[in-house]
């Protein structure tokens, strides 16, 4: 092991001789003396050790000197054994040559290149350095193990020592003690507390008198909760004091290597050079640098006390984590409390090293994590039509950890200003939600002008949800969005939001709760909004009670085969609704018994299914409604106003119907195998066809034995005489019951097509490929209508295109021909239409709708199979890349930190892409032809898409648009840029077609501690931008 070693002047056997020839003179003094002279006061003084020793003895005087000097074993035997001033002279020289020889007994510790130490409290000089070598061995040059072995194996042995020599080693004990005692009472004073651990890589130069050590390279210090790690370190255990500084190195980053880092704690302190202090906890750093949360401050000067705050002289704050940061805030004076803020005095905004004059004289930033209330700050900007504002400040209320309350305004210096309330709530495993109320007053132009208006817009919004845990019987959830029609165009938040272009809004808040198992009670009440023409369609209150299904006849304790009849099986929904719809100014104005729809209904289907041939099923059904309303209208013809006449009535009325149905159903199978000429791929394809069939029937309730319809007679404009029929209760809210008797037969066929192949990456060896996923063809004939008794054929197709693309295709088709009335207009005839030689059936109405998302990986080649991989790695030129070059597996080309590189060392460039595409379309009967005596079909489409591009890392383009097929132009689209510019975000949104033109520039900190450094600046949609 490689030692560092300094050569004493002389051994231990050495420093013994010298010591016991003091003694000697000491008690040749102490005999031919008179009497012990008594101490001279300025001898009391208290010692003060240290590393310094006296001069020679011709430069000094003999009472300073005994005064000053250091040594303890010449202070005491001066002290106890000099008989005189005369005889002290006398004996000096003597005595001054042995503490020469003393002084030149001293011993340099050798350390351990790359060593840990440790120094032990309390010892004071007697400090104990653990790895270190036996200073006697070293003296005598004995090896550092045989050395240990002798002072612990071998002790004195006092039997062969004579009275002199024993008394002389008593003596040395009896003072070695005293000095020992001596060394820890002022070590428990001035010393340190706690054991301090150092290490250090390059050398280690250790003072054991004097309580110091110098640590060189790589120097580690721990004590308690500090930690220190620099290049060069000076600790002086008395004073309690630590001192660290780097190197200056020119291949070093900033020129400087090995700066100490400083942590206590949780906290860490970069710097130049360092001061602290184990005792006091007080410290002295330059050039120093430390995290803050989110947050990096730097200061020229640095000076901490004892409860950790650091005060700061020439400091900077920034977010930015860049060593050379994109901005930051000038601080002149600054103080930190770690954990809790940092105010500062007069500071201003530096940005690309470029002062901005933008100075403030006092400002704090908060770093508290507590769950506390304190004020919001506002953000700033500038609109056209309303002027600069301060908007989104108020208030935070910490009311518990459950719930909180934002307070929020917002004010415009042209007038208009704004109120908000936020809040929200969450219960552990009960339930959670938000809620948001706010009201805006508007005002834009000036007072008496043509174009002042002033507008007042109010929303309200609110989620709740409940944990399915909390309750298993009740359930209650809420979904309200509900806003005036001019909410979303005076709002700056909504404005870009996509919400912006919904023309309906709905709202909904739902009380579920379960009996038991069959019975369940639910009350909702449901709104909505259409902002296009303002009006409310408002349902509130709705009750529904409802059982499911039961089979009342069911044996309790079956014995042998289930009957017939407990086979039947009813339930029960009864439900009553209450609704209106009106404008939104005209709401509140509504009578609640007029104006209102109301009423209850009760529904008892009851029902079976038998099997007939084992084959079909037989399902019979009948089906009992009954309406309950409070209001009854009965219209007459006015001769004199040519107009119909309304009366209407107010009591109980009760409405009931019912009807009866049987129908059958089974399933047939088809199965078709390809030829073997055709390949083996194909295994099997499945056709499976389910048939139904139904017939029903219901009596005609409008005759007049049952009171739900009502005939009066009228005069059209060409004179003649008519009657019509009308129901009392069409206009109430489930409606009446139907005209007209039914005798109907339904049927109905469904498809499925199927194919089995064969399939190398499904474990079973096959893969089954949907070929038609539904496609189903019905239509009724009623027998007991008098004209027209074929109902139009509804037709639906369902085809799964590839993986994540369905098309969903439903069709109407109608099988009459049309004719023109008296009055010119068309008329459905009963006529069929292949009768009249134009086909079987004619599209009347279809449409389908779709979504599909393309983005990178849909025309990514897909990799090859597990099998040829494992082949290709199995091959030995494939791991040629991967064998070590001598570069220890590194490329020998530069690689950028921003720029990634593949395998080849080429720049690994990404396009990330992604377009959402919305179409739907819709075909129905458009104008009537009267040559062809038909209807032309018209087309109604409509395309939304939506994507995002990121050409670069730090750039990124998204958009959404609409198309108008009418038009032949783009409905509306809002288009957005972001750039990330590292510490800062900045984003451009406008709206360039469309009657809402706009735009918005935005940039910010990304910081949440410096929210409100940033820049804002919109257009109104109302202020005409030109893009053309």
């Amino acid at each position: 092991m490689q030692m560092y070693k300094k050569e004493s002047r002389i051994g231990a056997k050495g420093e013994k001789i010298l010591r016991n020839i003091c003694i000697l003179l000491s008690f040749t003094t102490l005999i031919t003396s008179c009497g012990k002279h008594p101490t001279s006061p300025h001898e009391r003084k208290k010692d003060f050790p240290g590393l310094s020793f006296p001069l020679f003895p011709s430069l000094f005087s003999y009472n300073k000197w005994l005064k000053t000097t250091k040594h303890s074993v010449v202070r005491h035997l001066f002290r106890n054994f000099a008989p005189s001033k005369l005889m002290r002279k006398n004996t000096v020289i003597i005595l001054l040559m042995a503490a020469v020889a003393l002084a030149a007994a001293q011993w340099v510790m050798p350390l351990t290149l790359g060593a840990s130490y440790s120094l032990s409290a309390g010892s004071g000089q007697d400090t104990t350095l653990h790895n270190a070598l036996p200073v006697e061995g070293i003296a005598d040059g004995q090896s550092g193990a045989n050395a240990a072995t002798d002072s612990l194996t071998l002790p004195t042995d006092t039997l062969v020592l004579d009275s002199l020599e024993r008394a002389i080693r008593a003596f040395n004990q009896h003072i070695d003690d005293s000095l020992r005692a001596d060394s820890i009472m002022k070590a428990s004073r001035k010393g340190i507390d706690a054991p301090v651990k150092f290490s250090a890589e390059d050398s280690i130069v250790y003072d054991a008198i004097g309580g110091s050590a110098r640590l060189f390279g790589d120097s580690k210090v721990d004590y308690q909760n500090m930690k220190l790690t620099s290049d060069k370190v000076y600790m002086h255990l008395d004073s309690s004091l630590v001192r660290a500084t780097g190197t200056k190195d020119s291949t070093a980053e900033n020129g400087i290597k090995g700066s100490p880092v400083f942590s206590l704690g949780n906290t860490e302190y970069e710097s130049d050079t360092m001061a602290y202090n184990f005792k006091t906890q007080k410290g002295l750093i330059r050039g120093v640098y430390t995290a803050q949360d989110d947050g990096f401050m730097r200061g020229e000067i640095g000076k901490r006390d004892s409860t950790g705050t650091v005060y700061l002289k020439h400091g900077r704050y920034t977010t930015c984590d860049d060593p050379h940061p994109d901005f930051y805030i000038a601080l002149s004076r600054a103080k930190v409390r770690p954990g809790k803020d940092v105010v500062f005095g007069p500071a201003y905004l530096v940005v690309a090293d470029v002062p901005l004059p933008l100075a403030i004289p006092y400002g704090f930033f908060p770093f508290s994590k507590k769950y506390s209330s304190g004020f919001i700050m506002p953000s700033y900007g500038e609109e056209n039509d309303r002027g600069f504002y301060l908007r989104d400040g108020g208030y935070y209320f910490a009311i518990s950890d459950k719930w909180d309350l934002k307070l929020l305004g917002e004010i415009y210096t042209k007038g208009s200003w704004g109120l908000a309330a936020r809040s929200t709530y969450r219960k552990r495993y009960k339930f959670s939600g938000s809620f948001n109320m706010s009201f805006l007053t508007t005002i834009t132009g000036d007072k008496g002008s043509p174009d002042y208006m002033k507008q007042k817009n109010f929303r309200i919004a609110w989620t709740h949800s409940q944990d399915s845990k909390a309750n298993p019987k009740m359930t209650f959830s809420s979904s309200v969005n509900f806003a005036t029609s001019g909410y979303s165009r005076n709002d700056l938040n909504s404005y870009y939001n996509e919400s912006f272009t919904e023309n309906t809004k709905n709202s909904t808040v739902n009380l579920s709760y379960r009996f038991s198992s069959k019975f369940q009670m639910s009350t909702t009440a449901s709104l909505a909004q259409r902002t296009q023409d303002s009006t409310l369609s408002v349902s509130f209150p709705n009750f529904t009670l409802s059982l499911s299904q039961i089979a009342p006849f069911k044996r309790k304790r079956a014995v042998g085969a289930e009957r017939w009849y407990e086979k039947i099986k009813m339930s029960y929904t009864g439900s009553f609704q209450n609704s209106l719809t009106a404008k939104q100014n005209e709401f509140f104005k509504k009578s609640l018994v007029k104006d209102w729809a109301n009423g209850m209904r009760h529904s008892v289907p009851v029902s079976a299914t038998f099997s007939l041939f084992q084959y079909i099923n037989v399902s019979p059904s009948i089906s009992m409604n009954d309406r309950m309303y409070t209001r009854k209208i009965r219209r007459s013809w006015d001769p004199a106003a040519s107009a119909e006449v309304q009366d209407t009535t107010y009591n109980f009325y009760n409405v009931f119907d019912f009807n009866a149905s049987v129908s059958l159903d089974t399933k047939i199978y088809g199965f078709f195998k390809p030829m073997k000429f055709l390949g083996d791929k194909v295994q099997m394809i499945r056709h499976v066809m389910s048939p139904s069939i139904s017939f029903s029937g219901s009596p005609d309730f409008s005759q007049p034995g049952w009171g739900y319809y009502g005939t009066y007679n009228y005069v059209d404009q060409q004179g003649r005489a008519l009657q019509r029929k009308y129901s009392y209760f069409g206009s109430n809210i489930f409606g009446s019951v139907g005209q007209g008797k039914t005798g109907m037969v339904s049927m109905s066929l469904s498809n499925n097509v199927e194919m089995k192949v064969k399939s190398d990456q499904d474990s079973t060896g096959v893969k089954k490929i949907s070929l038609i996923e539904n496609f189903t063809i019905s239509q009724s004939y009623n027998f007991a209508a008098d004209s027209l008794r074929w109902s139009n054929v509804n037709t639906s197709l369902s085809l799964r295109l590839v993986k994540n693309l369905n098309l969903n295709l439903s069709a109407t088709w109608d099988p009459y021909t049309y004719q023109l009335n008296a009055s010119g207009a068309p008329v459905r005839v009963d006529v069929p239409r292949w009768k009249a030689h134009k086909g079987w059936v004619k599209l009347s109405s279809t449409g389908t709708s779709f979504s599909y998302t393309l983005n990178n990986s849909t025309f990514r080649r897909k990799k090859k199979s597990s099998s040829t991989d494992s082949k290709k790695t199995d091959s030995p030129d494939d791991n040629l890349d991967e064998m070590d070059d001598g570069t220890g597996g590194q490329n020998n080309q530069k690689k950028d930190d921003n720029l990634e590189l593949d395998s080849d060392g080429y720049a690994h460039w990404s396009f990330p892409w992604s377009l959402t595409l919305n179409y739907s379309v819709n075909y129905s009967y458009g104008e009537f032809d009267k040559q062809k005596m038909d209807y032309r079909g018209k087309f109604t489409q409509n395309l939304s898409f939506s994507g995002r591009i990121q050409p670069t890392k730090g750039w990124n383009f998204t958009f959404s648009s609409s198309y108008n097929f009418d038009t032949h132009k783009l409905a509306y689209m809002n288009c957005t840029i972001t750039r990330d510019l590292h510490c800062f975000s900045m984003s451009a949104s406008f709206v360039p077609v469309g009657p809402y033109k706009s735009y918005n520039f935005h940039i910010a900190v990304k910081s949440s501690l410096l929210a409100d450094l940033k820049y804002d600046k919109r257009s109104s949609y109302s202020n005409g931008v030109d893009w053309y």
